[in-house]
């Protein structure tokens, strides 16, 4: 299988006992991870609105950083992603379009 790298070039950093940027990022990007995870959590079982929209917001926050660092550690070519199999992507969509007819309000759905 031939799989190729999505990436841009790798900003190097020195290899010592001591944290470096890439180190610091990826430590705060698993945080970021970590705690969208938790208020998510959080969100499907708040019962209070007002705390409920308080912590929504907090999410959105925590969600944007996330993003923010996933794309300078991309940026700067510390992450690294496979280019997806068009084939194998449209046999996935396919499977899961045939799902969609099991569903029972499909209109909405689909929309």
């Amino acid at each position: 299988m031939n799989t190729k790298q999505v990436q841009n070039p790798e900003m190097q950093v020195p290899k010592t006992p001591q944290m470096n940027e890439r180190d610091f990022l990826n430590d705060m990007l698993t945080t970021e991870k970590y705690m969208t995870l938790s208020y998510s959590v959080f969100l499907h079982e708040a019962s209070n609105q007002p705390l409920y929209q308080d912590m929504m917001n907090i999410f959105t926050e925590t969600q944007n950083c996330q993003r923010d660092l996933y794309n300078l550690m991309f940026k700067k070519g510390w992450y690294k992603l496979e280019a997806a199999d068009p084939q194998k992507l449209q046999q996935t969509y396919q499977q899961f379009q045939g799902y969609t007819n099991q569903l029972p309000y499909q209109r909405n759905a689909m929309q």
